[in-house]
């Protein structure tokens, strides 16, 4: 009976109205008095993509005390009420906690809750968690966690676009220095460190300017047609299409061709493999552009380090990167006429 009810509320997720959805609601809530809590963690798995869903069913999984029922409807499901999140976050487990830090969004006064009364990994899935949105109140906190912890100091430092004050008119270096709260001059440091290489990888050299006019409009068509993937960048790398390399990144990460031009020089790799990530592309495509490009051979070291990098990036973090990239270079273009402006008057 209880499965004949759930087909029928998923057959007809698109047609029922709601007290119709409300009557099929109170079957299940007598049903769920009688059943094992296998089967209740099957049924949430059944409900979590329903929207409008059983309201009072689903209220009834996401408090229970076993995280195993709750967990799948707290992640997932869109149909909760922000008042139930957060009475489950104030008075549940840390297992509770964690699956709410993994829903794709959170609202700052959910994730104030969270850093309140959750642990060090709740701390992390937060941070590592894009569509988790932090007070300012919630900033600090987290500021301090990192200071006693390295491993929340390393996933805060590829989540600076949640603790950074003013981003889009901070040059990389003062923006890193500008983390909420930072006084903590040794914490600070921690963090420069770690988001030092990006910063590095990110700012344009000067160099002959090359007419990437040509190669855009071959990958913009190739975009087009769907066939700007993985197997068309990994040709232009075989060959040594720079051009259409170069293009066929910039297009695809979003990003000016000055900026993957600059990072592709660069000895360093990590804003390199960055920009791959932001691009969407694989592994073994990434690997060949480190591999064929001018700036050095790849030693053994390198490669491991950044296949980690590549693994451990999120998609978010690699896109908002590149793209800091672009407000860096264009602050340093602005800078660099401002002064030939003040030098000229001068003269």
């Amino acid at each position: 009976m209880l499965w004949r009810t759930t087909d029928l509320l998923v057959a007809g997720r698109d047609r029922f109205r709601q007290h119709e959805i409300g009557v099929l609601d109170a079957v299940l809530i007598r049903l769920t008095e009688r059943i094992e809590t296998k089967v209740l963690v099957k049924l949430g798995e059944a409900l979590v993509d329903l929207k409008p869903a059983p309201a009072e069913t689903l209220r009834r999984l996401v408090f229970h005390d076993d995280p195993a029922v709750a967990a799948p409807v707290l992640r997932k499901s869109q149909a909760i009420r922000p008042g139930d999140l957060e009475a489950v976050a104030g008075s549940r487990g840390e297992q509770h906690l964690l699956a709410i830090a993994d829903r794709r969004e959170l609202a700052e006064d959910l994730t104030d809750i969270l850093l309140q009364r959750g642990g060090r990994n709740v701390c992390r899935a937060l941070v590592r968690n894009s569509g988790a949105r932090f007070s300012a109140a919630g900033q600090a906190t987290l500021v301090a966690k990192a200071r006693d912890d390295d491993e929340v100091t390393k996933d805060l430092s590829l989540r600076t676009d949640a603790i950074l004050r003013e981003l889009p008119s901070a040059a990389p270096g003062e923006a890193i220095g500008g983390i909420a709260d930072a006084t903590d001059c040794e914490l600070r440091q921690r963090i420069k460190e770690a988001a030092g290489p990006i910063a590095r990888g990110l700012g344009v050299k000067e160099r002959r300017p090359v007419d990437y006019s040509e190669a855009r409009s071959t990958v913009v068509a190739l975009s087009r047609i769907g066939k700007l993937n993985d197997s068309t960048v990994n040709r232009f790398a075989m060959r040594n299409e720079t051009a259409n390399l170069i293009a066929s990144l910039s297009v695809l990460s979003d990003a000016p061709t000055e900026i993957i031009e600059s990072i592709m020089a660069d000895a360093d790799c990590t804003s390199l493999v960055m920009a791959c990530r932001a691009s969407r592309l694989n592994w073994q495509t990434t690997l060949t552009i480190l591999k064929t490009r001018d700036a050095g051979q790849l030693s053994d070291e390198q490669r491991e380090r950044a296949q980690q990098l590549f693994e451990e990036l999120y998609l978010s973090t690699s896109q908002w990167a590149v793209r800091w990239g672009d407000m860096a270079a264009g602050a340093g273009r602005t800078a660099a006429s401002n002064n030939g402006a003040k030098s000229g008057a001068k003269r």
